[in-house]
């Protein structure tokens, strides 16, 4: 990391936490219970969110068939828009190759999803988009809690997003109900790496004081 920023506000436990996480792509072949993603969920749902509507909503996948027909069906629909938009059928064989294998190799995947069903509803389109745009944040700080308490954990994760282009075929695989709407998936398991270095942009390149 380029630059660790101290401050004697924070504990130095959650600033090692959150410095320290990074997106873990292999795991090992052990598996993971139920028992040890529970809390990791439950830290989740302990997010804030938009009128504390709590707009979120988890599929915890294991079960290895369901696994292969996700990830087939994701990676067929990647394989079809890559050549929809010209690119090179070895370039798009491999980016779908990868997908799959990410998504076959991984011990559990997480579906994070957003339902509208609890959020107000305006009739205009201004004040309609927000309101989909503060449930989507809801559901991103959702998953924040959730990759940092599995980083506490010792455990791996990878947040993605490819449900966003495909959310037609993630809702048929997984028979998700009418008012569900994928959003992304988290990998997770026991690291079998360390993850790529991380680097951040200095404060002054992203922060205006006024």
């Amino acid at each position: 990391m380029d630059k660790v920023i101290r401050n004697p506000m924070l504990t130095s436990s959650l600033l090692h936490v959150i410095q320290s996480r990074r997106s873990i792509r292999r795991y090992t072949t052990q598996s993971v219970s139920r028992d040890v993603i529970e809390p990791l969920l439950a830290a989740a749902i302990w997010s804030p969110s938009a009128h504390n509507r709590q707009p979120w909503r988890f599929v915890v996948i294991q079960d290895d068939v369901i696994k292969v027909r996700l990830a087939r069906a994701m990676a067929d629909r990647l394989r079809d828009d890559r050549l929809a938009d010209g690119d090179s059928l070895e370039a798009v064989e491999a980016d779908s190759t990868r997908s799959y294998r990410r998504l076959t190799s991984s011990p559990v995947i997480l579906l994070v999803a957003l339902t509208m069903i609890d959020m107000d509803r305006y009739p205009d389109t201004r004040r309609e988009k927000a309101e989909v745009t503060m449930a989507a944040q809801s559901v991103a700080m959702a998953a924040q809690n959730f990759l940092l308490a599995a980083h506490a954990a010792g455990f791996g994760a990878c947040w993605m997003c490819a449900p966003l282009f495909c959310p037609d075929v993630v809702t048929e695989v997984l028979e998700l109900p009418k008012d569900w709407e994928p959003q992304a998936l988290i990998t997770l398991g026991y690291p079998a790496n360390n993850g790529k270095p991380a680097s951040r942009k200095n404060l002054e390149e992203v922060v205006i004081w006024r």
